[in-house]
């Protein structure tokens, strides 16, 4: 209801709504507000209006989630709900190396590999996971996070490295035509198909909307590189620049290559923990006789 407000009303006639402060969050009307700030925020609206700042701050004193997100974009943030011509989901390996560098494979990658440890977190695959139930995806992803017991070379941060941990989505690996491949990607990207995956929603699932897509997404991202949810956002850009982004795909039973499939590698500064997250909207029954 509040992106369809946002692209329908005058700021002007929205700004009203913002003349009575809060005094708490159960009142459903406070919700639709705080959501429409955040779809203000995200087109560029609204900002340095001194009814809207204060419902804002409000919202922040009462706890609300939406309020740690800035009241405007931030450049990482430059892909969020702009459609590019020519640019779907990366359905092929030729796309994918079309878009993005790849990342070599190595001997030493796959020796590093086959030593890296589990690293269970719950919590933190949950918050890695988000986008994608919330935007209804057909299969539950998959978020693991593994330590090394030595720093990984960048050179050896690659597909050789990925296929030795124990993924689900890599499964069988090797038994379908194809080869894997891993990219080099950045963190704006990332960031903006964890967005996506939420904004737009899965074929069994419904968007959510830019204000919540936009909390799911930076949670997610700062999930994978094991940040507390109480570093600025700045912070956190800052840091993420310091991270390896990979993107990576396979011919496995996980990767159908046909509606959405995604995967991302993240290599922490220290080069000895990584963070894998993996998800698809295919439907794994799919194929299944009846």
């Amino acid at each position: 209801m509040a992106a369809k407000l946002v692209r329908a009303q005058h700021l002007r006639d929205i700004e009203p709504l913002f003349v009575e402060l809060p005094d708490g969050l159960s009142d459903p009307a406070v919700e639709l507000r705080a959501c429409l700030l955040g779809e203000l925020a995200l087109i560029g609206s609204g900002d340095g209006r001194r009814s809207l700042e204060a419902y804002a701050e409000r919202l922040g004193e009462l706890g609300h989630p939406l309020a740690r997100l800035p009241r405007t974009r931030l450049d990482i943030e430059h892909r969020f709900a702009v459609r590019v011509r020519g640019l779907g989901s990366v359905k092929t390996v030729k796309q994918l190396r079309s878009r993005f560098p790849e990342a070599p494979s190595t001997d030493g990658g796959a020796v590093v590999g086959r030593g890296a440890s589990d690293a269970r977190d719950d919590g933190r695959a949950n918050a890695a996971v988000r986008p994608f139930r919330a935007g209804g995806w057909a299969r539950e992803p998959e978020a693991r996070f593994f330590t090394l017991p030595n720093p990984l070379s960048l050179d050896d941060f690659g597909i050789s490295f990925i296929k030795e941990l124990p993924l689900r989505c890599l499964a069988g690996e090797g038994s379908r035509r194809g080869r894997a491949l891993a990219c080099v990607t950045t963190a704006d990207d990332v960031l903006n198909e964890l967005f996506t995956a939420s904004y737009v929603g899965g074929v069994n699932g419904q968007g959510q909307g830019g204000a919540y897509a936009r909390l799911y997404a930076w949670d997610s991202f700062y999930a994978l590189m094991g940040m507390p949810t109480g570093v600025p956002l700045l912070e956190a850009v800052r840091r993420a620049a310091d991270h390896r982004w990979l993107r990576f795909m396979a011919f496995t039973d996980w990767f159908h290559h046909d509606t959405s499939d995604l995967a991302f590698a993240v290599l922490d500064p220290t080069r000895t923990r990584v963070a894998v997250l993996a998800a698809t909207d295919t439907d794994a029954h799919r194929d299944r006789p009846a």
